[in-house]
């Protein structure tokens, strides 16, 4: 029943983006959403080495649960946030700091409630501090792609 969820979900979060996200937002947003995600991806594999935490069913469901979850509601909820907020970094940093509360601590607590996983060195605290630090690399990657490339041999004092 919970992969049926998953699966289910993942459907429904990205036939909304595919629907209602416009176009040049998905483009303009896509390389910051792909770099977070392969950081979560490179945490879930170091979770192998350092077992932070556990997942019922052994590594198939590991595995399975975190893709499901990166590139379901992790994903196409990047873009919204970065859709919405981007550009006005109080905003931004307000309402990831809302969202991550939310996750690490009830959402979190609900998650090893039910046995979906359990934190064997991690704890709510931690995942709230690596989320929000994630989310502020996040914005600093974008405004690092953003930025204007000036051309070759100008001098930024040439355009005063």
């Amino acid at each position: 029943m919970a992969s049926f969820f998953r699966i289910v979900n993942a459907i429904v979060l990205w036939a909304i983006v595919i629907r209602f996200l416009p176009k040049q937002s998905f483009k303009r947003y896509l390389p910051v959403t792909i770099f977070c995600s392969s950081l979560l991806l490179v945490q879930t594999l170091l979770n192998l080495i350092f077992k932070w935490w556990t997942v019922k069913g052994g590594l198939k469901y590991m595995v399975f649960d975190a893709l499901a979850f990166i590139f379901g509601p992790f994903f196409t909820i990047n873009l919204w946030v970065f859709h919405f907020t981007y550009g006005k970094f109080s905003l931004y940093a307000f309402c990831n700091f809302i969202m991550d509360l939310i996750f690490a601590f009830p959402l979190n607590a609900l998650f090893q409630k039910i046995g979906h996983y359990q934190f064997k060195t991690f704890n709510s605290t931690i995942i709230f501090l690596i989320s929000y630090t994630l989310s502020l690399l996040n914005y600093g990657f974008q405004t690092f792609l953003e930025r204007p490339i000036l051309p070759k041999g100008s001098d930024l004092k040439s355009s005063e």
